[in-house]
């Protein structure tokens, strides 16, 4: 603990409140006179105000610096020894129960080790204040049967006490210990729920962006396509009606298709883009919609040694999508070429495109490129994307799929 112990803050106040009933029977054992002996006043009067200095030192048990530790044990060890041998004539009673307190309150001060020095220290004064307890001197010789059956009670007596000291020491390790437990699950506790507050708003935000991402790949693609097609329409309208006609029709599709997809991403229901195709299918559809859309058909190579799942497909399909959709908005390319193999071990995607690329320094906020780069590493895969100006662009992806199998 970092701060004393005292009576606001105690722990285990019934063991505060039993301290005072023990020093209380003690006081009494003072007052009541001696069938042997009788004390002086002077004796009753320092025998009690020792007694009441011990218990008001019980009210605060200093746990932070060790030398100040050892001091107040010392001094009560001093107390104890002036209330146990102040009268040390051979019927002079002796007080049992301070030799409890004193093994109780270490338990609250010192480690261990600190603990059983106390505890053997306490039975070793209890046998020397037991020693000192002798027959009265009479003048008949007492009978060696009754010195027998003395020295037995003193045995017997000294056996119980040294039980005593292990039972309390064990009980006192066994309740600190539990307060210990549970006090360490509070905290554990308390830091779970932190825990679970900081994975609850990691997880909002992972939603969200995840709503961003999927308005963002599926939204901003069919939009692009719109747009192209409303342009071409708005060229060929007045030359070629006709041709201007079919963009018109192929942008509608696209605004239809746009819309749909704005209801699934707010609704948030929209798990699985792929819609029950394969992977291979849904590429297809893909390169079809960017040849209609642009006149190029993209050369697909695809290479899959068994189907894959759909938590590695539908990222795998949403990063070929952005990277055609970026195509078709800034690239002016004429050809582009897709790779899609597996190994045992990894997945390997790359996209190529001949158009007229950037630098890489100059475009590295886009929030598509990000989209890409935020799924690839979700998968725990390698991004890598190279560009310069005039010489295209090219996409690699790497997935490692023993973990997904």
């Amino acid at each position: 603990m970092s701060r004393p112990i005292n009576i606001s803050n105690h722990p285990f106040r019934f063991l505060l409140y039993l301290e005072w009933i023990l020093l209380i029977i003690s006081a009494f054992a003072v007052l009541i006179p001696s069938h042997f002996q009788r004390f002086n006043n002077q004796s009753i009067e320092l025998t009690i105000l020792s007694l009441l200095v011990f218990g008001l030192m019980g009210l605060s048990l200093p746990t932070n610096n060790k030398k100040i530790k050892v001091i107040y044990t010392i001094i009560e060890v001093i107390l104890i020894l002036f209330i146990s041998f102040y009268n040390t004539k051979p019927s002079g009673r002796f007080f049992p129960f301070l030799y409890l307190v004193l093994v109780t309150r270490s338990c609250f001060i010192f480690q261990m080790q600190g603990r059983l020095i106390i505890t053997a220290l306490s039975f070793i004064l209890f046998m020397v204040s037991l020693s000192q307890r002798k027959p009265p001197r009479v003048s008949v010789q007492i009978a060696p049967f009754i010195q027998e059956r003395f020295l037995f009670y003193n045995f017997v007596v000294a056996l119980l006490f040294g039980l005593a000291l292990v039972f309390v020491l064990m009980l006192m390790n066994t309740i600190l210990s539990e307060r210990k437990s549970r006090d360490e699950l509070a905290i554990a506790n308390e830091k779970l729920r932190q825990y679970a507050l900081k994975i609850e708003n990691q997880a909002t935000l992972e939603e969200r962006n995840r709503i961003a991402r999927e308005i963002h790949d599926s939204l901003g693609h069919s939009l692009t396509a719109l747009n192209l097609q409303l342009e071409s329409a708005q060229k060929l309208w007045q030359s070629n009606p006709e041709k201007a006609q079919t963009f018109l029709a192929r942008a509608k599709e696209l605004g239809s298709k746009a819309l749909q997809d704005v209801r699934q991403s707010v609704s948030t229901m929209r798990s699985h883009p792929l819609q029950e195709q394969s992977l291979e299918q849904a590429i297809a559809n893909l390169a079809e919609n960017m040849q209609r859309t642009t006149g190029i058909l993209p050369i697909l190579k695809i290479n899959l040694a068994y189907p894959i799942s759909a938590e590695i497909s539908t990222p795998i399909y949403r990063i070929i999508q952005e990277s055609f959709t970026n195509i078709c908005k800034y690239a002016q390319a004429t050809k582009v070429k897709l790779e899609l193999t597996t190994t045992d071990t990894t997945l390997y995607l790359l996209v190529e495109d001949n158009g007229k690329g950037f630098d890489l320094g100059q475009n590295t906020t886009g929030f598509g490129q990000q989209s890409m780069r935020d799924r690839t590493l979700a998968l725990g895969g390698k991004f890598n994307i190279n560009s310069t100006p005039g010489s295209g662009c090219q996409i690699k992806v790497e997935i490692p799929l023993l973990r997904y199998r």
